[in-house]
């Protein structure tokens, strides 16, 4: 940073720096006269200690990174300025500032910026136009960041091949769908699902046909059940359907219904391919007085573990 000169001494008018717009008053432009103009050259950065300045460009452009280095990169302008908030709870303004060309940089000192700010209403009332556009700016970054993080947690909690719900969603909701059926007093069934012989599906004709199986079976699943239903990975070749206010006759109704769908869906859509269809287990079990998710899981497993003693491809209880 090179000073190479004081504002009085410069070209630059008054009018162009916004902090100063509709001002014309001869003792703003006195005040300004003395303060000094730096030079920044492309690529540096503006390193000025623990000193809370004002610095407003008056030519080029620099990058300002936030503080908490969050991927935020402001570009500001001529006329423009940085380091406000430092002066006005004088603090070491943070921010890493970068020029991105050559530019030339007004330092306002503190002392000098409460000058302005206690004899021209102007300035105070410009001062707080900027700050409520950066206030305005950055509630904008809060809202885009917390829409985008909401965006990925939702895509956490889905599997990324069938595109269920996976472990992690279930770990999250199953306790509290258990909680609200206690609440309600109301039933809460669990389908297991297991698609039979799948590894010897998988080593007889290979792993991509084996996630078409599973995708397959994945949109059986989905498309059967009620728009209040949810379908999951478990994991592997096992989904599960929670059926919340299902008691145990009707999600054996629902687990009847898709076990017949499995049966009888095409799985490849080139029928030249002999390849078979898909079947499933299904294990059915409704929550039960004093159960958790845990056991509701483990129910609906020992059910599963019955219907393939029982030769597979049919619903146990």
């Amino acid at each position: 940073m090179i000073v190479t000169g004081t504002f009085g001494a410069s070209p630059y008018r008054i009018r162009d720096l916004q902090l100063f717009r509709d001002i014309d008053d001869p003792a703003v432009a006195q005040a300004l006269a003395d303060c000094r103009i730096v030079r920044l050259p492309q690529g540096e950065a503006l390193e000025d200690g623990l000193r809370a300045r004002l610095y407003i460009l008056l030519a080029g452009s620099l990058a300002v990174e936030g503080a908490l280095g969050e991927g935020n990169v402001e570009r500001i302008l001529p006329g423009e300025s940085v380091g406000e908030q430092s002066v006005l709870d004088d603090a070491a303004n943070l921010d890493a500032i970068v020029a991105l060309e050559d530019s030339a940089l007004l330092v306002i000192e503190p002392d000098r910026v409460w000058q302005l700010i206690d004899g021209h209403n102007g300035v105070a009332r410009n001062l707080l136009r900027l700050l409520s556009f950066r206030i305005r700016a950055t509630n904008a970054r809060l809202r885009r960041r917390q829409k985008l993080g909401e965006f990925y947690r939702q895509l956490s909690f889905n599997d990324g091949l069938t595109g269920l719900y996976n472990r992690a969603w279930l770990n999250d909701a199953l306790p509290k769908l258990v909680a609200r059926a206690r609440q309600d007093s109301g039933p809460l069934s669990l389908v297991m699902i297991d698609l039979d012989h799948f590894k010897r599906f998988n080593d007889t004709h290979g792993h991509i046909a084996g996630d078409t199986a599973l995708c397959a079976a994945a949109g059986v699943i989905r498309a059967g059940l009620r728009p209040t239903d949810f379908a999951v990975r478990y994991g592997g070749e096992e989904m599960m359907a929670i059926l919340p206010a299902t008691p145990q006759a009707q999600a054996v109704t629902v687990a009847e219904r898709l076990c017949v769908r499995m049966r009888e869906a095409v799985v490849f859509d080139d029928m030249r391919l002999a390849l078979p269809h898909v079947t499933g287990s299904f294990g059915v079990a409704t929550l039960l007085p004093g159960q958790d998710e845990r056991g509701l899981i483990e129910a609906a497993d020992a059910a599963l573990y019955r219907a393939k003693e029982a030769g597979r491809d049919r619903i146990g209880t």
